[in-house]
């Protein structure tokens, strides 16, 4: 087998980290690739869930006797300490390796460290080869690692008019079979999918999420959280059935925030206390121009549907625009076609000042 630079080990682990996406979660995504003394592949790894062999031991064992003189190329810092599993920064020195080149070091206190630690015993260590990807990749975990509540995606189906029912109060459905299995997609990926009690009420959803193949429920469900101020989230809702995990979030376990209402921040920082790292905000136009108010939306997921309705309820409500030059700018990240709807993603725009 041919040699490889340390570019293309790194590219190839930041794709091998995607696939714990959705599965590995309070734990980040990482990928890791072992080079011999010659530069030729002998090991890869990622992080597939929680509790299991992180990507450098799974590397590690493929590489066997290979991996001493060798270089380990890896998405994020190798782990310092002992949780469920041990410290990949001991493996890596047990085991020979003379180079470990890191895209992202690690932000948690608990597991960082481990860079200190190779170099102490010899070890050379690179930081910061393609970095940028490497963040991206592993953008929910690291956000919420950094500043203590977790990454919140909104995700939202519209009219090209932006309607999301019409006048009536019709609302099923509003985008196509592709999107909403699109939409089951995301929920895997995340954490925790959250909407308002008056959507619960409304509509009655489930908040699971399903396979493709054959729209069953997933084996891993997301948390199913309920913004209930007052808790009017009656007992025989869906959300109550047994399928997933449910919090109904009220006013008096949450707190009470200055409109009255729960508390958003501390019920993201209560989620983030509770494992959650990824949020989607689902359901409630009123809730999700709160959390656009609050400057607490990380990412937005748009399905637009090709239709016109021209009267009934708009896809957000009162996110704290007044006048034109309060508007919240997006940057489009992606515009892809799903079915005969547009998938829309942005990340709204920091404000100076």
């Amino acid at each position: 087998m041919a040699s490889v630079s340390v570019d293309e080990a790194m590219r190839r682990a930041i794709e091998l980290a995607a696939r714990g996406l959705g599965t590995t979660s309070p734990n980040p995504v990482v990928g890791c690739v072992l080079l011999d003394a010659d530069g030729e592949v002998v090991g890869e790894g990622f992080h597939a869930y929680a509790g299991g062999p992180h990507a450098e031991i799974v590397a590690l064992a493929q590489a066997g006797r290979r991996a001493r003189g060798g270089t380990a190329v890896v998405t994020l810092e190798p782990c310092d300490h002992t949780g469920r599993t041990g410290p990949c920064s001991s493996a890596l020195v047990q085991a020979g390796v003379a180079r470990v080149v890191i895209a992202v070091p690690d932000p948690n206190p608990v597991a960082s460290g481990g860079a200190a630690t190779l170099r102490s015993a010899g070890v050379r260590v690179d930081l910061g080869v393609r970095r940028d990807e490497a963040e991206a990749g592993n953008v929910a975990w690291l956000t919420s690692m950094r500043r203590g509540w977790p990454y919140v995606i909104w995700k939202y189906a519209a009219t090209v008019d932006g309607r999301s029912a019409a006048a009536d109060g019709t609302s099923m459905w509003i985008t196509s079979e592709a999107a909403r299995m699109d939409v089951h997609a995301l929920r895997g990926t995340v954490d925790a999918v959250v909407a308002g009690v008056g959507t619960v009420l409304a509509d009655d959803p489930r908040l699971t999420a399903r396979n493709l193949r054959d729209g069953s429920l997933a084996i891993r469900q997301p948390l199913r959280v309920v913004v209930d101020s007052s808790g009017r989230t009656p007992s025989d809702a869906q959300v109550r059935d047994g399928a997933a995990r449910t919090w109904i979030a009220t006013a008096a376990e949450v707190g009470t925030g200055p409109d009255g209402r729960v508390d958003l921040p501390a019920l993201l920082a209560e989620l983030h206390q509770r494992g959650v790292r990824a949020v989607l905000l689902e359901g409630g136009p009123r809730l999700a121009g709160a959390f656009l108010a609050a400057g607490l939306v990380d990412k937005i997921v748009g399905y637009v549907a090709p239709r016109l309705l021209g009267a009934g309820p708009t896809a957000l409500v009162d996110a704290g625009v007044t006048t034109i030059a309060e508007a919240i700018d997006l940057e489009f990240v992606d515009v892809t076609q799903i079915g005969p709807d547009l998938r829309i993603t942005a990340l709204p725009r920091k404000r100076e000042g």
